[in-house]
């Protein structure tokens, strides 16, 4: 097994960038995606932020200083594009970024790629109603499974402010499901 320092290393050479590069994506698509999917909940917009994404870690690469794990880098570099994305599609018709989610959802159930129930839709919709950081917390803790301390260096906040926001969240969400 490779150490991370190599292997980005590697992602910075010219004789071995694409290789390592090829490595990164087929290691990095799934989980990325999976994350930005949970964020943006349409397919095709997932896939196009993924598409961004790896564009813009490529770009930024040598801008890599090494501070947090390349995971959680590139894990940043997703999360801010899937919520500029959803901002600028939301701009884009005129509405807020609750509403565009809102509309997401309630179309959520015609998409090939969902594969959830009633009980999912309404856990989506109760999410919507978080603010973004709590929707971002809860996304993370309890669909990806992230440990605190990963989205803690993915989102630059103390584990114990994500501890707070998680339980806060889980509380509206119960709130909402149990009386909608």
């Amino acid at each position: 097994m490779i150490d991370e320092k190599e292997f980005i290393q590697q992602l910075l050479d010219p004789k071995t960038q694409n290789t390592a590069f090829q490595k990164l994506i087929s290691d990095y698509q799934k989980p990325l995606y999976s994350h930005i999917r949970n964020i943006v909940l349409n397919h095709d917009d997932a896939d196009d932020v993924l598409q961004n994404t790896f564009v813009k870690v490529y770009q930024y690469l040598k801008n890599f200083k090494g501070e947090s794990k390349l995971f959680s880098w590139m894990y940043r570099i997703a999360t801010n594009e899937a919520l500029t994305f959803l901002n600028q599609k939301a701009k884009l018709k005129g509405i807020t970024s609750e509403d565009l989610q809102n509309k997401t959802i309630d179309n959520l159930k015609s998409d090939v790629y969902f594969d959830g129930d009633e009980i999912q839709i309404k856990l989506q919709k109760a999410i919507v109603t978080l603010p973004e950081k709590q929707q971002l917390v809860f996304k993370m803790k309890y669909f990806e499974e992230l440990k605190y301390e990963e989205i803690a260096e993915i989102l630059g906040t103390s584990v114990g402010a994500l501890k707070a926001s998680y339980h806060h969240a889980v509380k509206k969400i119960e709130l909402y499901v149990t009386s909608n």
